[in-house]
């Protein structure tokens, strides 16, 4: 497939979305209410309605802490949040018309990188450290391969599958999570079983032995390292450093309604990304954060996640990840569509989509760089395109090595050898 076409125009190459404003408006709405889940990737959210950034561009955001995607997702559709903090997947997986309750959804802006990490029990950690003598300080690829063989020698002692949480099936989660159990060896639809477990109860359901691992954003994976119960076996930054994982997720409709109000948004939240890259900031952050009305989890925790430095267990095995969480830098806000193209080839390698010209169309039109740029200007923007080769840069390399190509997501789909079994005609559908 040839590459998605780009428009030239007065916003330096920017791709543009049909309705694309050219403008601010002059629709004004005030009071924005957001609905968010309390993870530390909702910071530029709070930190925009906690510390005057808001309130400084004349609106004011009401928050709505949930306990689900799904429960986010559908408040949003029926209008009970004008915006949302959803995960990357959401608005691509909408506008596919995937899902429940698949409402057009868009986003203008990401909340940023980072802060994702996979856990396994402590028990089934140890048994791989059994079977493969697998080192304290071995990789993320190293221990999903630790793990296939752990799995193998169940299957042989016929022993049930693990039961492994991820928190959404439109998921960065669960795309991660299939991704590494996949450069591992491991099939996630025939070797584990994978569950919903909302992000909150994640460690308190690995506690109770409900489940043997999960993949989830911070503070959960480091409240279940130190609790003992679990061992962070890889973070986000090992699977695709530059993934995209929150976003503020919108109705079309509403951003064309409200121009004037998203412009103003874009800006107050701009400014609290800014805030919250900076270290000096990050005590009073964390206090916020800490706050039951947000994350309600304990402060020293958050104050280390947002430092990237945290216990990966309770035995003394430690880790510091640079840059963790990234909030502003490195054009972290910015909705690149060869993102959400990646998003959509996974759809495709785990049968949730089937390929098509009009499902490439559906996915570039879940992210606007477009109305970021008329906002925020091209001196925000990144200089590269908005499509791009990605996992070709050093430094930003996918686990397994390979090389994503938008332009090609039906030779990409094919390349996987764990993949489920109709991924490859799926991938060269026309509809």
């Amino acid at each position: 497939m040839a590459a998605p076409e780009q428009t030239a125009g007065p916003d330096s190459g920017a791709t543009k979305a049909p309705g694309a404003p050219a403008r601010v408006g002059s629709d004004r709405q005030k009071i924005l209410r957001a609905g968010f889940i309390p993870l530390v990737d909702a910071s530029v959210l709070i930190a925009a309605a906690e510390f005057g950034f808001a309130e400084r561009e004349g609106i004011t955001l009401d928050l709505v802490k949930d306990v689900s995607w799904a429960n986010v997702r559908d408040r949003l559709a029926f209008r009970q949040f004008d915006i949302a903090h959803m995960i990357s997947p959401m608005p691509v997986a909408s506008m596919l018309g995937l899902g429940s309750n698949p409402s057009p959804t868009i986003t203008p802006f990401s909340l940023g990188r980072g802060g994702n990490a996979i856990t396994l029990s402590t028990r089934l950690f140890d048994r791989m450290k059994a079977v493969t003598g697998l080192s304290e300080t071995a990789g993320a690829l190293e221990n999903a391969e630790a793990l296939k063989r752990v799995l193998d020698d169940m299957r042989a002692r016929g022993e049930p599958p693990p039961t492994l949480g991820m928190t959404y099936p439109f998921s960065s989660h669960n795309y991660e999570f299939r991704y590494w159990l996949a450069a591992g060896g491991i099939h996630p639809d025939n070797d584990v079983k994978l569950v919903v477990v909302p992000p909150p109860l994640t460690s308190d359901a690995l506690a109770a032995g409900a489940i043997d691992g999960f993949c989830v954003g911070a503070p959960w994976n480091i409240v279940a390292a130190e609790r003992g119960v679990g061992r962070i076996v890889a973070a986000k930054q090992d699977l695709w450093p530059s993934a995209p994982e929150k976003v503020i997720g919108m109705r079309p409709e509403w951003a064309a309604n409200q121009q004037e109000a998203v412009g103003r948004l874009l800006t107050a939240l701009d400014a609290a990304a800014r805030w919250c890259d900076l270290a000096e900031n990050h005590d009073e952050l964390s206090r916020a954060l800490a706050d039951p009305r947000y994350i309600g989890a304990p402060e020293a925790i958050i104050r280390r996640v947002l430092a990237g430095e945290f216990s990966i267990d309770s035995r003394g095995n430690r880790r510091v990840i640079d840059k963790y969480f990234t909030f502003h830098g490195g054009h972290a806000n910015y909705p690149r569509q060869s993102q959400a193209l990646w998003i959509y080839s996974q759809m495709i390698r785990w049968g949730q989509a089937e390929f098509s010209r009009k499902g490439v169309a559906a996915a570039l039109s879940s992210y606007r760089p477009d109305i970021y740029r008329a906002v925020l200007g091209d001196a925000n923007a990144p200089d590269d395109a908005d499509i791009r080769v990605e996992g070709q840069e050093e430094g930003d390399r996918f686990v397994d090595g390979l090389i994503f190509d938008p332009a090609d997501i039906e030779g990409y789909v094919k390349e996987f050898s764990v993949r489920t079994s109709t991924a490859v005609s799926q991938a060269s559908g026309e509809a």
